[in-house]
């Protein structure tokens, strides 16, 4: 068995490759929890407190459920928070590499007006020619309608969760902060999609500081299967034009990215550290079973990532580093965030993270008869000074929160990248329209966002 390793904050990923047989009968339900079980007691980081008698007549959902030690904030705080089984392997090792079928268009659900069960959808950003991107749809754009029918929080679910056309019904908040439905529709037809997660960067002159500003979406190094190292790659040119640039400040926006590839993670982290590369990144703890076995084939070296060497480089510029984060922060931001604390001061602008230092492992059937892929946590993240304190999330330095009303990417009137260029200047580029307060009040309505459904899970994972 071959593993790809899949991290949550530090979620490895151990999906096996497949063999080329054709023609394989598929696994009955039993032999499918057997080899469940089998790979559960092997990985599972809390194997320790496994049932030691399985009831192998359940379906493969519940069987693998009735494995797990679920997290409960009075019995097991220390629990299982993100582990899953999904049916479709295929479909999952995908997803993990940013390709799945969808419009183009990532958005969140929130009630408004607040303590009504009216809701809109508030469009967070458009894949470039993407069906929702010739549809029109662009950052800030809000809808109130699917279909004909009004979003509630009744028909919501049932409305959007569909992989058939939909036409979406736009909307605007005016300046006395009510809903104005409008007549504008668009028609939108689910298709495959890979996504570019190097999605916008920009330089700020002001003053004395020259800071640079990049998006980030999720920790992807290249197209799935492509094997170039594309989108790695693409932020590396992006911190080479930022280093020429004589940058002294840097804002990564993470407010949108739940996870993806430790690799990636490692590359990012490699350009902005001030440390030597071959500095400790991140450290890994597994159960006992997992830490002797690979003790033994590879030693310690199994066990923590190192930065890289990059000439692109700028952390020896950097007076302040700035992370945009936000609840749907995970994983793999948090394990960039962790990893940098020691080597240098961080400022954290905008929500508390999701708090996933603990990884998961992608887990498929080489023989191809299981079709069934797992996704059970199989180890913790630790910074350099053995740190991994982040579980209930990591609270910013300063709260500020985007409300409902977007401004693009790069605009000083967003409120994150506001707050961020007043830290790093001293100076209000833009007047503040609401305090973040009241920004919060407006983002506590939130159902939720298409984010979370990203990344299998926002998880981290890498090649091993």
């Amino acid at each position: 068995m071959k593993f790809k390793l899949l991290l949550a904050i530090l979620s490895i990923s151990a999906a096996v490759l497949s063999c080329k047989e054709k023609n394989v009968d598929p696994a009955t339900e039993t032999e499918t929890n057997q080899w469940i079980y089998e790979n559960m007691k092997y990985w599972y980081y809390w194997n320790d407190n496994m049932t030691t008698k399985p009831d192998y007549s359940k379906d493969p959902a519940s069987f693998f459920e009735s494995l797990l030690y679920r997290y409960d904030a009075a019995a097991r705080p220390d629990g299982d928070r993100f582990s899953w089984i999904q049916e479709s392997a295929e479909e999952l090792e995908a997803s993990l590499g940013g390709q799945s079928k969808a419009s183009g268009m990532e958005y969140k659900l929130t009630y408004f007006p607040t303590g009504s069960q009216n809701v809109i959808g508030v469009v967070l950003y458009v894949l470039p020619d993407s069906p929702a991107d010739k549809a029109g749809f662009n950052r800030g754009d809000i809808f109130s309608s699917v279909n004909g029918q009004k979003l509630t929080g009744d028909n919501y679910s049932k409305l959007l969760n569909s992989q058939e056309k939909l036409t979406y019904t736009l909307a605007t908040i005016n300046a006395e902060n009510a809903l104005v439905e409008g007549t504008t529709k668009r028609d939108v037809t689910p298709v495959v999609l890979q996504e570019d997660p190097v999605f916008f960067d920009t330089t700020y002159n002001i003053g004395a500081n020259k800071i640079g500003y990049v998006v980030y979406h999720q920790f992807i190094p290249e197209p799935f299967q492509a094997n170039n190292k594309q989108y790695d790659k693409k932020l590396d040119d992006i911190f080479s034009k930022f280093k020429n640039a004589n940058v002294n400040a840097l804002i990564v926006d993470l407010r949108y990215n739940p996870g993806g590839y430790v690799s990636s993670a490692t590359n990012l982290a490699s350009l902005i550290a001030k440390a030597a590369a071959n500095d400790i990144f991140y450290y890994k703890e597994y159960n006992t079973e997992v830490t002797e076995t690979n003790m033994k084939k590879y030693g310690e070296t199994y066990f923590y990532d190192k930065f890289a060497s990059k000439s692109q480089n700028i952390g020896s510029q950097l007076n302040d580093v700035v992370f945009l984060v936000s609840s749907r922060s995970a994983s793999a931001s948090e394990l960039l965030i962790n990893g940098l604390k020691p080597y240098m001061n961080v400022t954290l602008v905008g929500g508390k993270t999701v708090g996933k230092n603990v990884g998961s492992v992608t887990l498929t059937d080489s023989k191809k008869k299981v079709k069934w892929g797992l996704q059970p946590i199989v180890s913790k993240s630790l910074n350099k000074d053995k740190k991994s304190d982040y579980n209930v999330g990591f609270t910013p330095d300063i709260a500020a929160s985007e409300g409902n009303i977007l401004y693009p990417y790069g605009n000083p009137k967003d409120p994150l990248l506001s707050e961020a260029l007043f830290k790093i200047t001293g100076t209000r580029i833009t007047r503040q329209l609401k305090n973040a307060r009241t920004l919060q009040e407006e983002d506590s309505q939130e159902i939720t966002s298409t984010i979370q459904r990203k990344a299998g899970g926002s998880n981290m994972f890498y090649d091993k």
